[in-house]
C-alpha cells in the first residue's frame, strides 16, 4: 500500500511538471511581439503586441513625471488582455533611493563609474552608471526581483549590462580589481597591459551581476511555484565596441540561467559612422545588417529566443522623414534574418506617439508624428505579428563570415603607441567589402566554438588579432581542427599593436609567442612570423596578408588585393560556386518579399521585380506590377500571387491587430484594434467582389472618416478609417 502511494505521488508530481512545463512553453510560444513602456495604460500607446515589458519599479529615470505604483501599471496592460513582462537596468536605473542611503542608511554615490578626471558617468540626474558591487545587486534583488515576482511577473529583462571603457578609477572599482587580481589596482591610462586588465575585470563583473540576479530571480520564483524566465535586452558586440562600452556579450552562452535576450539595434547605434573607400558616413543599413547577425550568430548555437528591435525614431531628436527613412533601413535589415521571428516591436510608444519633434530638416516646428508615418509604422508591426520563420537564404553567394571575439571592447580605449582602429575599421574592413559587394557576409563568435555547427555554413573564415585576442588556447584547437577538415582561414594582421605582448596566456607559464596568431600558425604547422602567403593544412587551407584590414577601408580601393584572395580561396580552395558581386538584397519569407539595394556598390542600377504586390511601405498599400528599388533604399512588398487559397478572404496588410475574425457564407467580419489618434490603412482579399461593407465603433455607430474601394485586378479592397483601441467592427458581403 505505502509504495503504491509512493508510485501515485511521483507519477502525480510527474504530471503536474508536465502540465506546467506544457503551459510554460505555450505561453513562451504566444509572446512574439513585445514592446516596452514605463506609462500605465491608455489609448494613445495601445500598439497591441501580445506583450507589454513594464519598466522599472520606480519607472524609467528618463521620464520627467512620476508614474503611478508599479503593480497599478501592470495591471492597466492586464486589463487590457497584455501579457505583462518587467524591464530594467542592470548598470542604471531608478535607484535614488540606494544612491542618497534611503535603503540601507549609506549613501552609494560613490559606486558610479568614474573617469580619470574624476568625474562620474552619469545617465541621468542622481543616476550614475554603476560599478555592480555586491551591495548594490542585493538592494536589486531585494527592493525590485521580489517585488515584480510577488506582482506574478515571470519573465525579466535586464538590460544593457555596460561598463564604459573610459571609467575604472572609483573607489569601487579598485575594490573589485583586488579582490579579482590579488594585486593593487593599476591606472589603466598606463599601459596596455592595464588597459585589457581593466576592462576584463569590466566584463567579469557584469557576467557575475546578471549571473547573480538571475539566480536570484529563478529560485525565488520557483519558490512560489513560478517558472521565471530571464532575458538580456544587449546593444551588439559591433555596436559596443564602437562606442567603448564593455560588456558580457557572448559569453553570456555560458551562464545557464539566461533564457533569452533582445538585440538592441535601432537608428541610433546603426547610424553610426564608418568607413569605407576612406569616407566616413553614416551606413545605417549595413551597419545594422551587421549588428542584427552579431547577434544571431553569438547565440544561434544556444537555441535560446532572440527579439530583434526596432524603434521608429531614436534617442537624439531628428527630423521626422530622417526617422522614417532610417526605420525602413534598420527594419529591413532585420527581416533578412529568416531565422528570426520575435521581435521588439518598439520601445517607449509614449515618445514615439505623444513626443514633439522636427516636422523636418531644419525646421523649427516640432510637431507629434504625422499620420502618414504612424500608419505606415503601424502596418509594419503588424506585419511582425504575423511574420514566419523561412529557411529560405538571402540571396548572394553564402559561406564568409568573419571572426569576432568579446576582446573586441577591450583595445578601444584609450590610445596607446600611437596604435588607431578608426572607427572601429580593422572589423568593418573585412565585412564591408563583401557586404557592399552584395555578398551576405556572416559573423561567427570565438566564444561560441566549442558548439557543434558553429562553422557548418562557414566555408571561409576572414581573421584577424588587431582588435581583438583570444583569451584562452583552446579557440585555436577548434579553429585548426576546422581548417584540417577543409576549412578555409583569410588571416589579415601585421601583428604589432600594442595589445600582442600584454601578459596573457600566450606569452607566460610555458607559452613563449610574441603573438597570439604564431599559437594558431603552430597548430596548423605553419612556422612563426610567417611571411604574406598561402600555406596548406589537412584538407584545408590558411591564406596570411600582412596588412590590418583597417587599411582595406581607409583609403579609396584599398580592398582590392583582399577581395580578390577571397574571392579565389572561396572558388577554388573552399571549392564553392563562384563568388556573385552584385548591388543588392533579395528574400522571400513566405507571402513577404524583401529588398535593399547599396549605394557605393559594383552597380548604380535599381532593382525591379514585376509580378502583382501590395507596397507595405507606403501608407495607402496600393497595389503595384512592377516596383523599382533604387540604390540606398528598400523595399517591404506582399506577394498578391503567394496567397494559398483564392477561396478564402484574408487581411493581408493593416495598421491595427485583427481580432475575433469570422467566415462564413458570404460574410468576413472582424474586429481591428490600435492607438488612438491614429488611422487605419488596410487591404483586404476577397473570393469576389463585395455587395456591402459595414465599418461600425464599440457603440455600433458607423465609424468616422470611412474609405472603401475596391480593386478587381488584385481582387482586394482597401478600407481606412480612425482607429479605436476599443475596437471597430468591420463586416463585408460578398
Amino acid at each position: 500500500m505505502k509504495n503504491r502511494f509512493i508510485l501515485f505521488l511521483l507519477l502525480f508530481q510527474s504530471f503536474t511538471f508536465f502540465l506546467f512545463s506544457q503551459s510554460s512553453i505555450e505561453k513562451t510560444n504566444q509572446e512574439k511581439t513585445v514592446f516596452q513602456t514605463a506609462q500605465p495604460w491608455r489609448p494613445t500607446i495601445d500598439v497591441r503586441g501580445d506583450v507589454a515589458i513594464v519598466y522599472g519599479v520606480g519607472g524609467n529615470p528618463s521620464d520627467r513625471n512620476k508614474n503611478q505604483k508599479f503593480e497599478d501599471r501592470v495591471d492597466s496592460w492586464r486589463k487590457h488582455g497584455y501579457q505583462t513582462h518587467f524591464m530594467t537596468g542592470i548598470a542604471w536605473g531608478e535607484y535614488k533611493d540606494y544612491f542618497t542611503g534611503l535603503w540601507d542608511g549609506k549613501k552609494h554615490l560613490d559606486e558610479g563609474q568614474v573617469q580619470l578626471n574624476g568625474d562620474t558617468i552619469w545617465h541621468g540626474h542622481l543616476v550614475p552608471y554603476i560599478v555592480p558591487t555586491d551591495n548594490y545587486l542585493k538592494y536589486l534583488k531585494e527592493k525590485h526581483i521580489k517585488r515584480v515576482i510577488d506582482a506574478g511577473i515571470d519573465a525579466i529583462y535586464l538590460e544593457e549590462p555596460e561598463f564604459w571603457a573610459r571609467a575604472g578609477y572609483s573607489d569601487a572599482f579598485k575594490k573589485e580589481w583586488k579582490n579579482y587580481y590579488h594585486f593593487d589596482w593599476r591606472p589603466q591610462n598606463e599601459s596596455p597591459e592595464n588597459t585589457y586588465l581593466s576592462n576584463k575585470l569590466k566584463y567579469h563583473l557584469y557576467y557575475k551581476a546578471l549571473e547573480d540576479v538571475f539566480t536570484y530571480a529563478k529560485e525565488y520564483g520557483k519558490s512560489k511555484g513560478m517558472n521565471v524566465r530571464c532575458y538580456v535586452p544587449t546593444h551588439s558586440l559591433i555596436n559596443y565596441s564602437q562606442w567603448m562600452i564593455v560588456s558580457p556579450e557572448a559569453s553570456l552562452a555560458s551562464m545557464k540561467c539566461v533564457d533569452g535576450y533582445i538585440a538592441q539595434i535601432w537608428t541610433g547605434t546603426s547610424r553610426e559612422p564608418n568607413y569605407y573607400n576612406g569616407l566616413p558616413k553614416e551606413r545605417v543599413f549595413e551597419t545594422a545588417f551587421l549588428e542584427y547577425g552579431s547577434m544571431e550568430s553569438m547565440t544561434e548555437p544556444t537555441g535560446r529566443k532572440m527579439y530583434f528591435l526596432t524603434d521608429p525614431i531614436e534617442d537624439r531628436s531628428q527630423d521626422w522623414t530622417d526617422y522614417k527613412k532610417n526605420y525602413e533601413a534598420t527594419f529591413t535589415a532585420q527581416l533578412l534574418y529568416p531565422n528570426i521571428a520575435n521581435y521588439e516591436i518598439m520601445p517607449w510608444p509614449e515618445r514615439i506617439y505623444e513626443g514633439l519633434y522636427p516636422k523636418s530638416k531644419g525646421s523649427k516646428e516640432r510637431i507629434k508624428i504625422p499620420q502618414h508615418y504612424s500608419t505606415q509604422m503601424q502596418v509594419m508591426i503588424n506585419a511582425l505579428n504575423d511574420m514566419p520563420v523561412s529557411h529560405n537564404k538571402v540571396s548572394g553567394s553564402q559561406g564568409i563570415s568573419v571572426l569576432l571575439a568579446n576582446s573586441l571592447m577591450f583595445q578601444r580605449f584609450p590610445t596607446h603607441n600611437g596604435y588607431e582602429d578608426t572607427q572601429l575599421s580593422n572589423f568593418y574592413g573585412q565585412a564591408l567589402p563583401f557586404l557592399k559587394r552584395g555578398v551576405p557576409i556572416k559573423t561567427v563568435h570565438i566564444e561560441n566554438l566549442p558548439f557543434d555547427g558553429t562553422l557548418k555554413d562557414t566555408k571561409v573564415l576572414l581573421m584577424t588579432y588587431s582588435n581583438m585576442k583570444p583569451l584562452s588556447p583552446e579557440s585555436h584547437d577548434y579553429l585548426a581542427n576546422w581548417v584540417k577538415k577543409g576549412g578555409i582561414i583569410v588571416y589579415s594582421g601585421r601583428d604589432n599593436d600594442p595589445y600582442q605582448t600584454v601578459q596573457e596566456w600566450w606569452n607566460t607559464n610555458n607559452n613563449h609567442y610574441a603573438a597570439p596568431s604564431d599559437h594558431l600558425f603552430e597548430k596548423m604547422g605553419i612556422e612563426s612570423s610567417p611571411k604574406e602567403g598561402g600555406y596548406a593544412y589537412g584538407k584545408g587551407f590558411v591564406y596570411i596578408l600582412r596588412h590590418d584590414p583597417k587599411e582595406y577601408v581607409l583609403s579609396n580601393q584599398g580592398d582590392k588585393e583582399f577581395v580578390e584572395i577571397v574571392k579565389k580561396m572561396y572558388e577554388e580552395k573552399a571549392k564553392g560556386e563562384k563568388m556573385i558581386f552584385k548591388n543588392n538584397f533579395f528574400l522571400q519569407r513566405e507571402n513577404y518579399d524583401l529588398i535593399s539595394v547599396l549605394d557605393e556598390s559594383v552597380s548604380s542600377e535599381p532593382f525591379i521585380v514585376k509580378g502583382l504586390y501590395v507596397d507595405l511601405f507606403d501608407p495607402k498599400l496600393p497595389i503595384v506590377s512592377e516596383k523599382v528599388v533604387q540604390p540606398g533604399s528598400q523595399a517591404f512588398l506582399y506577394n498578391l500571387k503567394k496567397i494559398k487559397s483564392s477561396k478564402r478572404p484574408c487581411v493581408i496588410a493593416t495598421a491595427a491587430r485583427i481580432y475575433n475574425e469570422e467566415i462564413k457564407s458570404g460574410n468576413y467580419s472582424f474586429i481591428a484594434k490600435s492607438p488612438i489618434n491614429t488611422v487605419n490603412s488596410m487591404r483586404i482579399f476577397l473570393p469576389s467582389k463585395p455587395t456591402s461593407c459595414s465599418i461600425k465603433d464599440n457603440n455600433g455607430k458607423i465609424a468616422e472618416n470611412t474609405f472603401y474601394e475596391w480593386d478587381a485586378l488584385s481582387k482586394t479592397c482597401h478600407l481606412e478609417f480612425d482607429n479605436n483601441p476599443e475596437g471597430i467592427t468591420v463586416t463585408i458581403q460578398f
